[in-house]
């Protein structure tokens, strides 16, 4: 045993990572809550590491510093995490691992579909997004859509951005951004309300299943509990079919795609997806009237956009699908929103926005985006609809709907 410490000792001093008294960490000689030379009180995570230190489940070096931005692998990551949710442990031989990934395991943390369970899948660093999933199951989120752990984690408070929107999903966990998001972990556990970065959990969703939308502008996109339910779908969100986001031709000759739709909140100046648009001072809406060109979205901060990122895949007769004169069929794709409808046409013709219109710079329809007013609109009797068209009318017209809510109608 004598020998076992002083191999250990040698090893800190030499500079080894310490994740909490296990092979592979070296022990630390730094007492609990005390400070380290390269985390200075106006470190961000400074705080959640004097408490993680405090709690036991991570140590420092014993050369006093503890290395915040030093890379964390899957298996001290989920060590960690057992440690400070307090698991019950056992004491398998192996790996000095194997027992804490035993009661992830058994604790519903870690699934054999997450990554290889062997030495070189547990030896890898830990991905941001491998990070969320362990962290929203620590959380007592499920799933069964590998995509979505990111959205519930930072809907959920654990995780904020790396950036203003920026969720980097592939970046590599840090040992500071890991005890920050335990201690959030352990606080939303014991009922404590987390602060949300809204802006990641809007590119979450993006990264999820191709929008915002429901992030964004909730408010909006609504329907009935019981409409969810009947759909077999556990959120309003759910109803979103990202399988429709490509349409094709009855003949196969056109086909487009949507990458996302992204709504911006034009009363947010720093809304990370303003930059989607071209400068907003030179943007206009459209009431159908051609002879009208004076109407600013800059007036109209209380809107959101809507904007449609993505293109035509293919067009093999651009005779049949091209819809306007002024429309590029081969870039743009054709769609469509219903359901927000306009209390006072005269009014919105007159200039008024009460209602969806088309966004243009120079001419009408070469931006794909539309304006939604945050109030004045009413739903009559038709659903909240998004689809895509094929950009041709008569028999050869199709469509291809995204999403459909009954809403709550009057």
């Amino acid at each position: 045993m004598k020998k076992r410490l002083t191999r250990l000792a040698g090893l800190a001093l030499a500079g080894v990572l310490t994740v909490g008294g296990v092979w592979g960490a070296a022990p630390t000689v730094h007492a609990a809550g005390s400070g380290f030379s390269d985390v200075k009180s106006s470190h961000w995570a400074a705080g959640s590491i004097a408490a993680g230190v405090a709690k036991g489940y991570v140590e420092g070096y014993a050369n006093g510093t503890f290395k915040p931005d030093a890379s964390v692998t899957r298996a001290e990551f989920v060590k960690m995490v057992v440690a400070a949710m307090k698991l019950e442990v056992g004491s398998e031989s192996g790996k000095w691992y194997t027992p804490y990934i035993t009661a992830a395991t058994k604790a519903g943390l870690y699934e054999s579909g997450d990554f290889a369970n062997n030495e070189a899948g547990w030896n890898k660093t830990m991905t941001r997004e491998e990070m969320a999933r362990i962290a929203a199951r620590a959380a007592g989120e499920t799933s069964k859509e590998d995509d979505k752990w990111m959205y519930l984690a930072t809907k959920k408070g654990l995780i904020t951005g790396v950036g203003k929107g920026e969720i980097a999903l592939d970046g590599l966990s840090t040992r500071a951004q890991s005890i920050v998001i335990i201690e959030r972990i352990l606080s939303a556990n014991a009922g404590k309300k987390l602060s949300v970065d809204k802006y990641a959990v809007g590119s979450a969703e993006i990264a999820w299943h191709g929008t915002n939308i429901f992030t964004v502008m909730p408010e909006m996109w609504v329907t009935t509990e019981s409409d969810v339910k009947q759909a077999g779908k556990s959120s309003v969100e759910e109803m979103w079919n990202e399988s429709k986001m490509t349409i094709i031709s009855k003949d196969g000759l056109y086909q487009g795609k949507l990458e996302a739709l992204v709504a911006i909140d034009l009363a947010d100046p720093n809304d990370p997806n303003l930059k989607l648009l071209p400068n907003i001072n030179t943007l206009k809406w459209y009431n159908n009237r051609p002879s009208v060109d004076n109407l600013l979205i800059k007036d109209q901060k209380n809107s959101y956009i809507l904007f449609f990122k993505g293109g035509v895949t293919y067009n093999k007769d651009t005779k049949k699908y091209t819809p306007y004169k002024k429309y590029n069929s081969q870039t743009m794709l054709t769609f469509r929103i219903d359901g927000f409808n306009s209390p006072d046409r005269e009014a919105f013709f007159n200039g008024k926005l009460n209602k969806t219109a088309s966004v243009y710079r120079e001419s009408w329809p070469d931006v794909p985006a539309i304006i939604i007013p945050k109030k004045g609109t009413i739903q009559l009797s038709n659903d909240l609809v998004v689809r895509l068209e094929t950009p041709t009318g008569g028999t050869r017209f199709s469509d291809s709907e995204i999403l459909r809510l009954r809403g709550i109608q009057p």
